[in-house]
């Protein structure tokens, strides 16, 4: 148990963070399944400026890898790409 009445808070904010940053990487995981179940190009190229806006901020906040999120980017865009054609 804490010592402190800091670690006390740290506790308790570091909780609160920890279910923030679990929702918003699964919301961002439930926005890569959709996109990647849809067959119209305009409508995915519109959800991939999401996901990918999504995926910045969790690399920007540490939650997933800056690399990761590029791969996955890459991914993304090369699939939104192939609708296309």
């Amino acid at each position: 148990m804490a010592n402190h009445k800091s670690a006390l808070k740290r506790i308790r904010a570091n909780e609160t963070k920890r279910l923030r940053n679990r929702y918003q990487h699964k919301t961002t995981r439930s926005y890569i399944k959709k996109l990647r179940g849809t067959q119209e190009q305009e409508a995915a190229s519109q959800l991939y400026k999401t996901v990918s806006s999504m995926l910045d901020r969790l690399a920007k906040k540490n939650v997933i890898h800056k690399n990761k999120a590029a791969n996955q980017k890459s991914k993304l865009a090369r699939f939104v790409n192939s609708l296309a054609a």
